[in-house]
């Protein structure tokens, strides 16, 4: 595999001529871009909208109606004097996606989806525990039931998977699901004859948080809590990739030693994580261990241990939300260990460990996309790596 090692600086100098169609794309993406988000339009709106001149539009409107992406409206409704204009609309359930989450540690989450996000199939399958090869054959025919279930044209598969993932769709390292140096857009691809956009689960569920959930455009950061635990971060509208695509692994931040005794709820030796080191974050806060900590606690000492794993979250998360100033941070995963205890001792620990400029304003609270979330944030990436839509 290869890496571009020129510096980052360079990025922002192109010197590479722009060819025609590499136009014509990002016009076609700026007219669907702004249908998207804004709503019906004219074409004059969109010349307006886009500063395209209206030959130029009435040429990506042509195109994208003869695709099946685009439909006339009708006239619009209008008190001017002249012609009205006719609105145009992007059809959003003329075509399906599929999207597939796998953060969870005991099922692969899959549904079928129209281009507005609203959830149309579901399917799951269980974990079983497989890993490798095997956790790959039961992602492909998972995968492959829900295009059998779509109804429309599939535009495309998004998949939100756990590990380091570049742009390519390669799954660099997954520990917990033994997924290496994977191809794992390629092969899945292949087997479907299906464009695959794969992203890391995080970053999936912070891009449907941005796109289709509450989040109040400032700075975010969506902490998945599943098998494992990773981190996704939207700043300026962007999502945040990092050097080696690997931003947001905050799972494997080291977080307990043996020293560890946090108001007098000790968190216990540090235990071995599937990274290969021990006293991860993940250890502590990821789904499985927070049902081993609880297992045989009457409620009020289940809640006296997820404070304590909720206080030693802040503490990870207090320099990442100050360096950054964020101004949300959304918590993924099952309600019943999360929303509580455990995220009341989060905000309260990051309140303590941060300016009040930084922190009095800031929000830490559950997705409002529930366990939809990953999945709407899968098929953003598929809106996005063939639409141009974000």
């Amino acid at each position: 595999m290869t890496r571009d090692t020129a510096r980052p600086g360079r990025l922002l100098r192109p010197t590479a001529k722009v060819l025609p169609e590499h136009a014509r794309a990002h016009n076609r993406s700026m007219v669907l871009q702004h249908l998207f988000h804004a709503g019906p339009g004219s074409r004059a709106d969109l010349a307006r909208a886009t500063g395209l001149t209206r030959v130029t539009i009435s040429d990506l409107v042509a195109s994208l109606m003869a695709e099946g992406l685009v439909a006339e409206l009708g006239a619009r409704a209008e008190g001017r004097p002249g012609k009205p204009g006719t609105l145009l609309g992007v059809r959003t359930d003329a075509h399906q996606i599929v999207a597939v989450d796998l953060a969870d540690d005991e099922r692969m989450h899959g549904a079928v989806l129209d281009l507005s996000g609203t959830v149309l199939q579901r399917r799951t399958t269980r974990v079983d525990g497989r890993t490798g090869a095997a956790a790959i054959e039961a992602l492909t025919a998972l995968c492959r039931d829900l295009v059998a279930a779509a109804t429309r044209p599939v535009l495309g598969v998004g998949v939100g998977s756990p590990g380091v993932i570049d742009p390519a769709g390669r799954v660099l390292q997954a520990p917990n699901r033994q997924w290496f140096d994977l191809p794992l857009a390629d092969r899945l691809g292949a087997e479907l004859g299906l464009p695959v956009h794969v992203a890391n689960d995080a970053n999936t569920a912070a891009l449907g948080e941005f796109t289709y959930g509450g989040a109040s455009g400032g700075g975010l950061l969506v902490l998945t809590v599943g098998g494992g635990v990773g981190a996704g971060i939207v700043l300026d509208g962007r999502l945040v990739q990092g050097h080696e695509h690997a931003a947001g692994e905050i799972g494997h931040v080291t977080a307990v030693d043996e020293r560890d005794d946090i108001d007098g709820a000790p968190l216990g030796r540090p235990l071995p994580c599937a990274c290969g080191r021990r006293g991860c974050l993940e250890t502590v806060l990821s789904v499985p261990a927070l049902r081993r900590r609880i297992d045989g606690l009457d409620p009020s000492a289940a809640a006296v241990a997820l404070a304590a794993v909720g206080r030693r979250l802040g503490i990870v998360l207090a320099p990442v939300v100050s360096s950054l100033n964020l101004s949300e941070v959304v918590l993924t995963g099952p309600g019943e260990l999360l929303d509580g205890p455990l995220r009341e001792a989060a905000l309260a620990t990051l309140q303590e460990r941060t300016m009040p400029v930084v922190s009095s304003h800031m929000q830490l609270r559950m997705t409002s996309l529930g366990e939809d979330g990953a999945l709407s944030g899968a098929a953003v990436l598929v809106l996005s790596g063939q639409l141009g839509v974000t």
